[in-house]
């Protein structure tokens, strides 16, 4: 992975003052995942997610983040889920040994078209056959601002619609085709459009993907 893609000092300072708001669909994913399902939560962050699920019957949980200050919060937050410090994007769980992957809002936190293949390939790893990947993420933003933004950063980093924050960190939102080309190895299940507020509060377009790794014949 790139620098740019291995930020832990920012998110181990900043991460656990942030407020992450993408919404969890409990209805969609309750069909499609049970509640003995094993699910990791990959960038889990302060444990948000996992404690949604955990309040709604999950409890076969575990966690990773880069961050240890977060995985520290979240175990505060979630004591009976498991969670570790990653070192990215190796996940330290065996071949095809969880049933879901989740990762929201964790490729705009990983810049490079590279980093975010290798994370994909290793979630692809670590999935049964069948088992399932949720993305919850950011697309590329069209108001003035956003797009003034895109085509200044893109001659330095080479990718539409990755940017810097003034507080230190770059992040990435995203084409619809590119995170077609990236889910090319799974069977889409959905793809729901929905708004969000972003963790610095504004107002952003984003995106629900699922889908499952194929069966091999």
């Amino acid at each position: 992975m790139l620098d740019w893609d291995n930020q832990v000092e920012y998110w181990d300072r900043v991460g656990p003052t942030k407020q992450f708001a993408h919404p969890i669909n409990l209805e969609r994913l309750s069909g499609l995942l049970t509640r003995e399902s094993r699910i990791l939560d990959v960038g889990c962050g302060y444990g948000r997610t996992l404690l949604a699920l955990h309040d709604h019957g999950y409890r076969n949980l575990a966690g990773v983040d880069p961050a240890p200050a977060m995985i520290a919060a979240a175990r505060s937050r979630v004591p009976l889920a498991t969670f570790q410090v990653m070192n990215p994007p190796s996940l330290p769980f065996p071949d095809g040994s969880v049933d879901g992957v989740l990762l929201f809002t964790v490729l705009t936190c990983i810049p490079s078209d590279d980093g975010q293949r290798a994370l994909i390939q290793e979630v692809s790893r670590v999935l049964r056959p069948g088992g399932l990947l949720h993305l919850s993420d950011l697309w590329v933003q069209e108001d003035r601002r956003n797009r003034i933004r895109d085509d200044r950063y893109r001659a330095k980093y080479g990718v539409y619609g990755v940017f810097e924050l003034p507080e230190g960190v770059v992040l990435r939102h995203h084409e619809r085709r590119w995170i077609e080309e990236l889910t090319s190895g799974f069977l889409p299940v959905a793809l729901d459009d929905i708004a969000v507020r972003t963790m610095n509060g504004h107002r952003a377009q984003a995106f629900q993907w699922y889908g499952r790794k194929a069966v091999a014949v």
